[in-house]
């Protein structure tokens, strides 16, 4: 099995998690086993799965997501749930933290893609894209139900997937490519409105 690369993974994951982790969180629970509608995530939580190519190499993993207002909360974890790494955003601040205890900070996440990354993502959209909004997009499709089925955004692509005829359901699957980049999957195994209790562990 393939060692994770941290600087890899992340170029595909921080585009649907867009800001996030400071302390480890425990996966996200719902009340019952239904999908809230997409005008229910205000703040969500989301718990999936992702595969993620880049420069013919494959890697998967879990990905834990918790949104609100004031910020973003991420963990990104091997596929058997062991911590790879997590990044924290407030108004004040952005945080990456790695498995081995290295920490990069910046005063948003813009600034801190850039220097991880190596380039800025468009991060004030990535919230509305995973919750099937448009966020703006230059071109948009959508489903017979009004559903977002597909989207560009200057050279990302972004194609949606959903596991019910439910018009207001939020997305189950996306498929996500940056050109000349990389080529992101996520399954979503869990969308939940109300956030749990976060946990503060080490990663």
């Amino acid at each position: 099995m393939k060692t994770i690369n941290i600087r890899s993974v992340l170029r595909g994951v921080m585009f649907l998690a867009a800001v996030l982790l400071t302390g480890c969180a425990t996966g996200p629970t719902t009340s019952g086993s239904a999908s809230p509608s997409r005008d229910e995530l205000a703040t969500f939580a989301l718990d999936g799965r992702f595969s993620l190519r880049q420069d013919d190499r494959n890697y998967s993993g879990r990905l834990s997501w918790k949104h609100t207002a004031t910020g973003d909360d991420v963990l990104l974890a091997s596929p058997f749930g062991q911590g790879v790494a997590q990044i924290t955003v407030s108004a004040t601040e952005a945080v990456l933290t790695t498995s081995d205890g290295k920490a990069f900070s910046a005063e948003n996440v813009e600034v801190l893609t850039d220097r991880v990354l190596g380039y800025r993502l468009p991060l004030p959209l990535l919230a509305d894209w995973v919750r099937g909004r448009d966020g703006g997009a230059e071109v948009v499709e959508r489903d017979a139900q009004g559903r977002l089925l597909r989207l560009r955004f200057e050279d990302w692509r972004v194609d949606y997937g959903y596991d019910s005829d439910d018009p207001e359901a939020p997305p189950g699957r996306l498929f996500a490519e940056r050109t000349g980049a990389f080529e992101l999957r996520l399954r979503i195994d869990v969308w939940s409105s109300a956030l749990p209790v976060t946990e503060t562990t080490t990663p």
